[in-house]
């Protein structure tokens, strides 16, 4: 006698179904990131791997031969002159961008997360910069620090202060541009401290009431610890930033002959100098090479530091 279990074969046919349902939606998504895929290794790991490669050649867009030269482009980077002033700059610019950016943010961000009145207006306000291009907004601040026509120096000649000339001497003009920086990048850091504030739940917050802490002791021993993997973000991302920085600087900070970024020496002004100046190519890939090992140090080290404290 045999025995038939009614259900049986639908529920095979429904599994099927929805195995089939469930493979047809890999297959969907997994074709969807080819695109973007295929773009990354494109324009960023090939790229890279070229750069490296270049390196250690003695490359030009001149000379047909093109000899391998080993680690010598990097004894001569480390020898460079300009390479130490440009690293220097750019170290000093991120130490005190990241710095004030992250710091200005924060205390921007505090009394945003709590839903003020007309929020958005504030928050457009301090956006606006960063979505601005770049190169209309130095131009700006290139006419705002004029020597003779500035309206800073106007502001401080109501003051009994004599003009300065912002953008004629390298100390000058490397605070010039951190400014001009501080104020670019403030409104997208603030964007993300509002989220993270907003994200700490109300729990937390009306325990820390209940147990008597306000001020800065709410901040220290409350927000903060639990805004730190937002800090650490905030940091990493405003670093990377930083030491990335050339178009404020080759606007800006050009000589009196009108040669472009040649006040204040940064790395990528540098780079670029060699490779599309002098068509040093190799020689450029071998800086390019030394700053990738130093940021990624870098947010190595922030990671580290930071996240031990989340």
């Amino acid at each position: 006698m045999t025995c038939h279990t009614p259900g049986i074969p639908a529920a095979a046919a429904r599994r099927r179904t929805v195995s089939r349902v469930a493979l047809s939606r890999y297959v969907f998504c997994y074709g969807m990131l080819l695109v973007p895929t295929a773009f990354f290794l494109i324009f960023r790991v090939i790229p890279i791997v070229q750069t490296l490669r270049l390196s250690v050649f003695s490359w030009d867009l001149i000379s047909r031969v093109k000899p391998y030269v080993g680690l010598e482009n990097f004894r001569t980077l480390l020898a460079d002159a300009n390479f130490q002033l440009a690293l220097s700059n750019t170290t000093a610019f991120a130490a005190m961008t990241v710095a004030a950016s992250v710091v200005l943010a924060l205390l921007v961000a505090l009394p945003l997360a709590r839903r003020l009145r007309f929020e958005g207006a504030y928050q457009l306000i301090y956006f606006l910069p960063f979505i601005t291009p770049t190169v209309p907004e130095a131009v700006v601040w290139k006419w705002i620090y004029d020597a003779r026509y500035g309206v800073l120096n106007y502001l401080l000649s109501l003051l009994g202060i004599p003009p300065v000339g912002w953008l004629l001497e390298p100390r000058t003009t490397l605070w010039a541009v951190i400014i001009m920086s501080v104020w670019k990048t403030l409104g997208y850091n603030m964007v993300l401290f509002i989220i993270g504030l907003r994200a700490i739940p109300a729990e937390y917050t009306e325990a820390g009431l209940i147990d008597g802490a306000t001020g800065w002791r709410f901040f220290r021993s409350l927000t903060l610890p639990l805004l730190m993997p937002t800090v650490l973000l905030v940091t990493v991302i405003s670093t990377i930033g930083a030491y990335n920085v050339f178009t404020q600087v080759y606007i800006m900070a050009a000589d009196i002959q009108g040669s472009p970024g040649s006040v204040v020496r940064v790395l990528i002004y540098d780079i670029f100098e060699n490779a599309f100046r002098y068509y040093r190519m190799g020689y450029a890939s071998a800086e390019a090479t030394v700053f990738f090992a130093i940021v990624l140090a870098l947010t190595l080290v922030q990671f580290r530091v930071l996240r031990s404290r989340t």
